[in-house]
């Protein structure tokens, strides 16, 4: 095993028997992968990730944005204008994009 590679990228086993050789982590066995991240960032002195709520909110938003912006294309080509619920869609797609890079961020 080399430290080189960050924590998330060990497999499982990798992890139980790098948590198992630092003294203080008990209930190696029945940790799961983030449960043992967490053990050996908090044993080493890693800083842990903490999601922030705000980020979380955005997201909210941007995804409400998309629903509102769905609901005009379905009324919009009802009326029969192509162009613009092409152009709204463009506008969807943008709003998807933009939350999952928010989601990359966050995790």
């Amino acid at each position: 095993m080399t430290e080189e590679k960050p924590l998330e990228k060990h497999t499982v086993k990798e992890l139980k028997e790098m948590a198992r050789a630092i003294e203080g982590i008990h209930g190696v066995s029945a940790m799961k992968k983030e449960e043992l991240i967490d053990a050996i960032k908090a044993a080493k002195g890693i800083p842990l990730k903490t999601v922030r709520k705000e980020s979380v909110a955005n997201i909210i938003d941007v995804k409400k944005k998309i629903k509102l912006l769905k609901q005009e294309m379905a009324d919009i080509r009802e009326k029969g204008d192509k162009i613009v619920a092409r152009q709204i869609r463009k506008k969807i797609g943008k709003l998807k994009k933009r939350t999952r890079k928010m989601a990359g961020q966050l995790s």
